[in-house]
């Protein structure tokens, strides 16, 4: 894969491009201190991979990132940067990841490794690929100032927040912003369950299933010490799939 940095810090650069050397098998073709220097750039020539600063002169990393956003074929967007405050911004752009200053070799080799799985998967032949195909199999959520990008199947249940949806795994919880039912859309069908207006449970990490009040259950799951509800309005369907 082919990879740009944009970064007008000259250490920040160098160390950036000894990590990338150092953990993953992309090409860095290109560094640029000026944002609009790298749009040029991106406008002939197609890569992979753009790890973006925010803070660089003449277009800020952010509106190189829209701007990027808008081509037919995107790369991946990482940004690196010492601001926690775009964070959120970044997120719905759809950034790959969102690391932090001063680099962290640890943090950075795992967005590498990732990004590569990541791309591996989308160029994947068709048999390989999961039977929803327009459902990725990763999702990126939300946490502080982090962007991760998590494998669906490690999602273990979801619950409706208002206008967000929190995302908990068996180690750490996220959010999303979206609504329950638009972030359903990303996740495969035959793997999760819209158990109840709140809440979304996984299937496949179901442990324990218990009658509760009005022929409703109760419902545990797989590295999770709360029980979730199944409403009546969806215990014909969860009977089926669970073959009660």
């Amino acid at each position: 894969m082919k990879a740009i940095i944009v970064e007008d810090e000259p250490l920040a650069m160098e160390e950036l491009q000894y990590i990338i050397r150092k953990h993953s098998q992309l090409e860095v073709v290109a560094t640029f201190e000026d944002g609009l220097d790298a749009f040029k750039y991106l406008q002939q020539q197609q890569v992979d991979v753009a790890f973006l600063d925010i803070n660089v002169p003449s277009i800020d990393g952010m509106l190189l990132a829209r701007n990027i956003h808008q081509f037919a074929k995107k790369p991946f967007i990482i940004f690196t940067t010492a601001h926690k405050d775009f964070a959120a911004e970044a997120f719905e752009i759809e950034a790959f990841d969102y690391i932090l200053k001063p680099f962290n070799e640890n943090r950075i080799q795992g967005v590498l490794q990732k990004l590569e799985a990541s791309a591996e998967a989308a160029t994947a032949p068709p048999s390989l690929i999961s039977a929803s195909p327009s459902r990725s199999s990763t999702v990126n959520l939300y946490k502080g100032e982090r962007i991760c990008v998590a494998d669906v199947s490690s999602i273990l249940y979801v619950e409706a927040a208002e206008k967000l949806t929190k995302v908990f795994t068996a180690n750490d919880d996220f959010v999303v912003p979206m609504t329950i039912s638009e972030f359903f859309e990303k996740l495969p069908p035959e793997q999760f369950f819209r158990c109840h207006r709140s809440f979304g449970i996984n299937l496949t990490k179901v442990q324990e299933i218990t009658p509760w009040y009005n022929s409703t259950y109760l419902v545990k799951l797989q590295g999770s010490e709360h029980q979730l509800p199944v409403s009546r309005s969806h215990i014909r369907e969860f009977r089926e799939l669970m073959g009660l």
